[in-house]
């Protein structure tokens, strides 16, 4: 019996919290106290860049981790549908949470409607991992590896594809792969993270039985964050060196993917090495409860459905002390709201998955 990973969840939770005040702040504050040249400022705006690669990284691991456990029970093909109906779940509600109701009723429809975010990219980076995993399905080795070429490739090669335009496609589907239009994520490169999370998660169903795995594992985390953080670029510089491929030269001087997940593996290996004193069930909870937390900061904060939220309300107005208690605040009572009130996991899932099933 695989044990359970309560670390995936404790993450989940740093990775939504950091989301919340980093949404919170970035929103409110007002324009004169954003000062790069500031070592606070710098210091926030760096550890909020590596929030989104954390969650994306993390969703790939607990999501193919759980397929991989419903594979050894011979359950795969429930737990690929389940994950196929949790993937247009996501991408339904992304677009559901940018409608604009007044708009809608004066028979227009907002443009950001069409905008790609957080959660439709992630629900189409379940699609995407199952498609993979299907065609390798007996054979995970097969499963794990292209998953790490994928997730390599993808980090390589977006000096390709960073202003990528292309004519003659639709519009909500152009938002995919380019911000032209407003898209605050793409699908690449940040399935790039999803199909890392998916090769990690394969390293852990191999592995978690043994012995010394976790001191092995946070060790390797420590050690690839490093060289990723330090080497990578560094690396990259080698292999055009070798080969002449100007793409690596590319990749090497705009190196922010590959360092990115060398902060999110030091992540993981802090996070895991302290799972056992940071296992608080209400940070737990937190960890189960990111989609009803993230549905009601958007609403909250952008103000969905009517358009009228605190970045009207307010503004970008709060000096810094202003903005860091508001944030607290602002964290305590959707928390708060999503334990006590919200019952959006179960309830869209439940019902959008029967709908799926019709």
């Amino acid at each position: 019996m695989k044990e359970r990973l309560y670390f995936i969840d404790i993450v989940r939770a740093f990775a939504i919290l950091m989301m919340l005040q980093g949404h919170f702040i970035d929103t409110l504050l007002e324009s004169s106290y954003r000062n790069l040249n500031s070592e606070t400022y710098r210091l926030w705006s760096f550890f909020r860049g590596i929030t989104a690669p954390t969650f994306f990284t993390i969703s790939g691991l607990i999501f193919t981790y759980l397929l991989l456990r419903a594979k050894e029970k011979g359950l795969e093909n429930f737990r690929m549908k389940k994950g196929i109906s949790r993937g247009i779940s996501l991408i339904a509600i992304g677009y559901f949470i940018r409608i604009n109701f007044l708009n809608l009723l004066s028979g227009k429809l907002n443009p950001s409607f069409f905008a790609t975010d957080v959660l439709h990219c992630i629900g189409l980076s379940l699609l995407l991992t199952i498609g993979i995993f299907f065609l390798c399905r007996k054979n995970v080795f097969v499963f794990s590896i292209l998953t790490l070429a994928i997730g390599s490739l993808i980090f390589v090669l977006e000096p390709l594809y960073r202003m990528l335009q292309i004519e003659g496609i639709p519009t909500f589907i152009h938002n995919y792969i380019s911000r032209a239009h407003g898209s605050v994520f793409r699908i690449i490169p940040w399935y790039g993270y999803s199909a890392m999370g998916s090769f990690l998660a394969t390293i852990f169903y191999w592995n978690l039985h043994k012995k010394y795995f976790k001191t092995s594992i946070v060790s390797l985390f420590v050690l690839f964050g490093l060289f990723l953080i330090q080497y990578s670029s560094e690396a990259l510089l080698q292999l055009f060196e070798i080969t002449d491929i100007n793409v690596f030269k590319d990749a090497a001087n705009y190196n922010y993917l590959f360092t990115k997940l060398g902060y999110v593996l030091l992540y993981f290996a802090l996070f895991y090495s302290l799972e056992s004193y940071l296992k608080h069930p209400v940070l737990l909870k937190i960890g189960k409860k990111t989609l009803s937390i993230y549905i009601l900061h958007f609403v909250l904060l952008y103000g969905s459905f009517v358009g009228i939220g605190l970045n009207r309300i307010i503004g970008k107005t709060l000096t810094p002390w202003q903005a860091i208690f508001g944030a607290i605040f602002f964290i305590t009572i959707v928390c708060f709201i999503s334990f006590h009130y919200a019952k959006t996991n179960a309830f869209l899932y439940k019902h959008l998955r029967s709908i799926f099933k019709k």
